[in-house]
């Protein structure tokens, strides 16, 4: 049997058919995967799904990140508690915003909302106007057995004297010592002084009358000490006259 010869030009074509064949039978993985997300990108969504935009996260990848985040800040309401909470005196009402960083119309806001809740659970204490500021104070109720338990320092004791010489200046404010002796028609050089050292009464000023006399008025301690938010809450005069002398 003769066999035709072989060429070298067909054996370098032979060789390039097999190397041709060898190669679309061995693509890589990376290739493969590829050509699987075109063809998956190219088929239509299933009902119900939205394929998503070019940048754009999944619905689940979405929800996640909207989901909100586990805060355990305090509420404006309960920084205004824990401040007048820890405060000894009124807190006007500006300085108090300014410290739990809020307006002035949230800090009334919340003052209310507190004292309706210490009324709902008959708590002993709500917070109050008192001295053009606002403060924490105990319910009139329990003053009985507050005093019991507290004692009035000596020099916070007022003599009769004393207290209708404050009476007078709380009431005519600011008012010169001439017109308070004038009405109490004894001399009240030592009670005034007793009063400021105290805190009750100060130096209001001067008049502009002759000699031009000091005029006294009463302090921010008388309003705490009273229980006052400002000197128009004094009782009326009509309502302190001893009903027994008609």
């Amino acid at each position: 049997m003769n066999e035709t010869p072989t060429t070298t030009e067909d054996s370098v074509q032979q060789d390039e058919t097999v190397a041709q064949t060898a190669e679309a039978q061995t693509e890589t993985p990376a290739q493969t995967d590829e050509a699987l997300v075109e063809v998956l990108d190219a088929a239509p969504p299933q009902d119900g799904e939205r394929k998503p935009a070019e940048g754009e996260q999944p619905a689940n990848a979405a929800e996640a990140s909207s989901a909100p985040p586990s805060d355990d800040s305090p509420t404006v309401e309960s920084v205004i508690e824990a401040v007048l909470f820890a405060t000894d005196e009124p807190l006007p009402e500006g300085k108090l915003a300014g410290i739990v960083e809020a307006t002035a119309k949230q800090v009334r806001d919340c003052v209310e909302s507190l004292n309706a809740k210490y009324e709902a659970n008959r708590n002993a204490f709500r917070i109050e106007q008192i001295a053009g500021g606002y403060q924490m104070l105990t319910q009139p109720i329990y003053n009985s057995w507050l005093k019991k338990m507290v004692k009035a320092r000596s020099d916070n004791k007022l003599s009769p004297a004393a207290m209708e010489t404050l009476a007078i200046i709380a009431y005519k404010q600011p008012i010169i010592r001439a017109d308070i002796e004038a009405i109490r028609g004894v001399a009240v050089g030592e009670v005034i002084r007793s009063l400021m050292y105290k805190g009750l009464v100060k130096i209001a000023g001067r008049a502009e009358i002759l000699g031009r006399p000091m005029l006294y008025g009463t302090t921010k301690k008388f309003l705490e000490v009273f229980g006052l938010n400002s000197v128009k809450d004094l009782p009326k005069a009509e309502d302190l006259k001893n009903p027994d002398r008609g």
